[in-house]
This record gives C-alpha cells, structure tokens and sequence, in this order.
C-alpha cells in the first residue's frame, strides 16, 4: 500500500464509520509496513481490534483498535468531533496499560496525541493527504514501531521557566549567604547535567536524585556524596557500586561542592522528580545569569537570552520565508509525482467516466 493509494481508496468514500473503519486500519498498518493485529497476534493479547476497557469514571466501552505499549485508537466517521473521540480514548487509559500514545481518526485524519509519564502532551495533526511527505509517514510509522521517537523534545516552555525559576532562587538563597557567584553558578550547573545525564542513561537511574534525597535527610552527607560523584564524573571510577563514565571538559576538572541548608536540598530534590530528559536546554543559561555576580555580569555584557526572545527574531526573519516558499512549491511538486504536471488535471487525475465503465465491463 503506497499513500497514493490510500489516498486514492478513501478520498471519496461514503462509508459510515462502522462500515470502513477496520479495513481503513488495515490499509493504514500496510502503508505503515507493519502486520495488521490478525497477523502479528492470533491471541489478541497485545494488538487487536474492539479491545474491552472499563472508563474512568465508571462504566465499560471499546477501544477501536489497541497495541500494548505503543497505543489506543478511536475511529470515527468523516467530519465527526476528533476532540470529543480523544476525551473518549482518555478516559479508557488505565484500563488500556497507559499506552503512550493516544491516537483518533478519520478517514482524513490522524491525530496523534502524545501521553508519556513525565511529559507534556503534544498533539500531531497528519491529514490522509500529507502521508506523502516522508516525514509524516515517519511519524504513523512510530505509532506503530517506535512510539519514543515521538516524546516531546522538551518539556512545555512555562514548565521549564517553573523549574528554572526555582533553581535560580536557589541560587540567590545561595549568593545572600556569602557564596562565590561564580562558585554557585557552577555548582548549580553541575547539578542540572547531573540531573539531565541521570535521565537519558549517562549516569545510573536516579543517581544524583538519589544523592540529593539522602542529604536532605542527612544534611553533612550531601557535600561528601556529591564530591565523591564529582570526582567519579571527572576520571571515570567507582561511586559505590556503580561504574560511572568519565566526563570531559572544564565542568567536572574537580570535585568542588556546597554545603546546602535543608531548604535548599528539599527545593532541589522536588526539581529532581521532573523528567530532566525533556527540560530545555536553555535552563543553564538562565542559571549562569542568575547566578553571576550582578555588577561583573552588568561589566562583562553577560545576559540570558531566553527561547521566546530568540523565536521572536528567528519566527520573522528565517521560518515565515520558508514557510512561504514551500507552500508556493508544495502544490506543484505534488501534482509532478501524481499527475506528471504541475497543475491537477480538470478530472482530478480520474479516468473519463466512460472509460471507467467499460473497464468495469472487461473479463478479469
């Protein structure tokens, strides 16, 4: 199944949603390249059609279509309420495993919505039209093979403004007790990537999350464990018996650390509990900023740019243009690869009527 014929199939389709919805599923797990749910589980087990789920607030229903650990899917007819089919699939998602992904259609559209544990939920729109732009081929085909390739790249902006903001007033609490603005900065700094690395599989699960919550009950232990993981970090050796990595460059050349009061070790361990993989990476520059001295950041020109004064330059200047470019260009290129001009044929690429009949007519 190729999306020129999946296009082709379903673009004028007058069947009632209960009248096509399986074979459109199908026809979209074979332009996906992946095995319809007859096919890859005979046990219905793990993939298959009308999945049981009781709702969550009370009562049972059926979930179109369920894959463990990939999905749920809810189908309904052309020009019905996506909104209100997605409201319906939530409320079923304990009782499906808590897939990661939550997906509605029609047969013109598929909505992805994004429902990762630590995460914000993020919505992709893929009109049936669209498939045939690799990229949104890409992404059906991580429903159903990798749904991890559609986790949200950060976290919602004001959630990483929250935290940052957070870690900044640790800083300042820092700064008003007489710390080297530079000394906290980087301290600071150092615990983010600690933060960061733990997530993505740098550091063992959990460490430095691990290191902070046995210092806030143990407040004398932190500045010994966080030095020993330091050191750990700067030559690559033994943190208990966990074998840790040897980490380059200029943030962990020594073992430095702060002794923190209680507060300050309860603020951090509650950012540590956040999905560190998705935090923005700008986060550290509003660190540095709030943790520099304010009279040597005001001399050096040092100042923060946040991610929303960048897209207010970058949106204008560089992503309209080219978004206007490829919209004068779309159009033509599609018709290039259907029809083999530039422009749709007045029939839409159809065959006369007349000649369909008679084609209809002929011995197979």
């Amino acid at each position: 199944m190729t999306p020129y014929e999946l296009i082709s199939k379903w673009r004028d389709s007058e069947l009632r949603e209960r009248q096509g919805a399986q074979e459109w599923f199908l026809d979209v797990c074979r332009l996906a390249g992946h095995p319809t749910p007859a096919e890859s589980d005979k046990t219905g087990e793990t993939f298959c059609f009308e999945r049981g789920a009781e709702k969550g607030s009370g009562g049972g229903g059926w979930a179109d279509v369920w894959k463990r650990g990939h999905f749920g899917w809810e189908f309904k007819g052309r020009h019905k309420d996506l909104d209100r089919a997605y409201r319906q699939l939530a409320d079923y998602r304990d009782a499906l495993e808590n897939p990661p992904l939550l997906v509605v259609s029609d047969f013109d559209r598929i909505r992805i919505h994004t429902s990762f544990t630590g995460a914000p939920t993020e919505v992709h729109e893929i009109p049936v039209d669209s498939l045939v732009d690799p990229a949104q081929l890409e992404k059906l085909r991580a429903v159903f093979f990798d749904p991890g390739k559609l986790r949200p790249g950060r976290l919602d902006p004001r959630v990483t403004e929250e935290v940052a903001s957070d870690l900044a007033n640790v800083a300042l609490e820092l700064r008003s007790r007489g710390l080297d603005p530079q000394a906290v900065a980087r301290f600071l700094d150092r615990v983010v990537f600690c933060l960061f690395a733990e997530d993505v599989g740098l550091l063992p699960e959990k460490l430095m999350s691990r290191v902070l919550d046995r210092g806030r009950h143990d407040v004398p232990s932190f500045p010994v464990l966080s030095a020993r993981l330091f050191a750990a970090m700067k030559d690559g050796e033994f943190f208990g018996t966990d074998r840790i990595r040897k980490f380059d460059g200029y943030l962990f050349d020594d073992d430095a650390t702060l002794e923190l009061t209680k507060k300050e070790l309860d603020r951090l361990y509650q950012a540590s509990r956040q999905d560190w993989s998705a935090i923005d990476p700008t986060i550290f520059g509003a660190l540095f900023e709030r943790g520099t001295d304010p009279v040597k950041r005001s001399q050096l020109g040092l100042h923060y740019t946040g991610f929303r004064d960048i897209e207010t330059l970058v949106e204008p200047v560089v992503m309209d243009p080219l978004r206007r470019e490829w919209a004068s260009i779309r159009e033509p290129v599609e018709n290039l690869m259907r029809f083999g001009t530039k422009t749709r044929p007045a029939n839409g690429g159809k065959a006369p009527a007349g000649k369909r009949k008679k084609k209809a007519q002929e011995p197979s």
